[in-house]
């Protein structure tokens, strides 16, 4: 059986008999964690090896684990800080900066794929523009050239760690103040005034970046349609001009930025699956799943699907394994540290 384009979610910490059921439908593709899905280390580890034997080639098992405001696991856990206290200690010392990105990308990678998780989406690669209060902090800098170091650094660190990255929210969400959870963002840009977001994109691609998610935003001087939906920007500018190949996610198709955009949860689907996406997260709404499930009407790709097996993570060391080895404490010690230094502030508009 193939991976099918649909990620779902689980309502408590262990799947009932009716999500067992989802889990083999032949449209699923993947599982996304949230915090109530987690107890402790040993039943996260139990659920998600129960998640990946449902299937085989395996579902994929992934979780929103960036640091700061965005970390579903937290007791057993490192806490991990958000992106722009990277960005702070690269405007003290980029050396150091980008040292500190490929250790957490790295730290934050081993401790899920010691639990077995696949993937995080993460990093979150919008520029700190001052003006998106849902991005905030969760961007490394204002400047698209420091955003681009620190994103390859911090994706390094995941692959060394044995986790493929998904850089967001493509093309970009800074430059708006709508959140995309909510309402659909409008940028009243046009594609020419979008280099310096899709700059980090550019940097990444040509480091072999393995995913990009895509978000509820439009962008009516480029297409009429949501980059989640649109074909011009996921096929023309990802695919095309950015030669992208790897994996594109929606952003969760039941946000209300996904809502507002174009129809039922159905029409939505077929028109993010037609503009180019592999798979479409649908959560905390189970009766979209269910009506997706019924009557999304699509053959699985198997371009799609070969892409998908590749997110599967390395073979990783044990918790306990990782927690006894001298990465794990080298990288404990660079929290303590930032921790207790004051932060900087982001110099605006820097190029190093």
């Amino acid at each position: 059986m193939s991976l099918g384009p649909l990620m779902i979610d689980l309502e408590g910490s262990a799947p009932s008999a009716e999500e067992r059921e989802l889990l083999r439908h032949p449209l699923v593709g993947g599982v996304l964690l949230f915090t109530r899905n987690y107890v402790e280390p040993g039943q996260l580890a139990a659920l998600v090896a129960e998640i990946h034997a449902a299937r085989s080639p395996a579902l994929i098992v992934a979780v929103d684990h960036e640091g700061g405001r965005v970390q579903r696991f937290r007791a057993g856990f490192s806490a991990l800080p958000p992106a722009r206290r990277i960005g702070h200690e690269f405007d003290a010392e980029p050396r150091a900066g980008l040292t500190l990105a490929r250790q957490l990308g790295w730290l934050m990678a081993a401790e899920l794929r010691a639990h077995g998780v696949d993937i995080s989406f993460a990093p979150c690669v919008d520029l700190d523009l001052g003006v998106s209060e849902v991005i905030g902090d969760r961007a490394f800098h204002t400047s698209p050239e420091a955003v681009g170091q620190l994103a390859v650094a911090y994706v390094h660190g995941m692959r060394d760690a044995g986790m493929a990255a998904t850089a967001k929210h493509f093309p970009g969400h800074g430059a708006v103040v709508a959140d995309s959870h909510l309402t659909l963002p409008v940028d009243r840009r046009g594609l020419a005034d979008l280099a310096g977001d899709l700059a980090p994109y550019r940097r990444l691609i040509a480091n072999g970046l393995p995913a990009v998610m895509v978000g509820h935003l439009l962008f009516p001087a480029v297409d009429p349609a949501p980059a989640s939906l649109s074909g011009r920007w996921i096929r023309d500018v990802l695919r095309g001009q950015l030669q992208f190949q790897g994996v594109v996610f929606a952003d969760d198709l039941s946000m209300g930025g996904a809502a507002a955009a174009y129809g039922d949860v159905v029409t939505r689907a077929r028109q993010a699956l037609a503009a180019g996406c592999d798979m479409l997260p649908v959560c905390n709404n189970r009766a979209s799943v269910t009506e997706l499930l019924d009557h999304l009407d699509v053959r699985v790709q198997p371009a799609s699907s070969l892409r998908l097996v590749r997110l599967h993570g390395r073979a990783a060391p044990g918790r306990a394994e990782l927690l006894a080895s001298a990465e794990w404490a080298s990288a404990g010690a660079a929290l303590t540290r930032i921790a207790a230094a004051p932060p900087l502030t982001l110099v605006a508009g820097r190029n190093p």
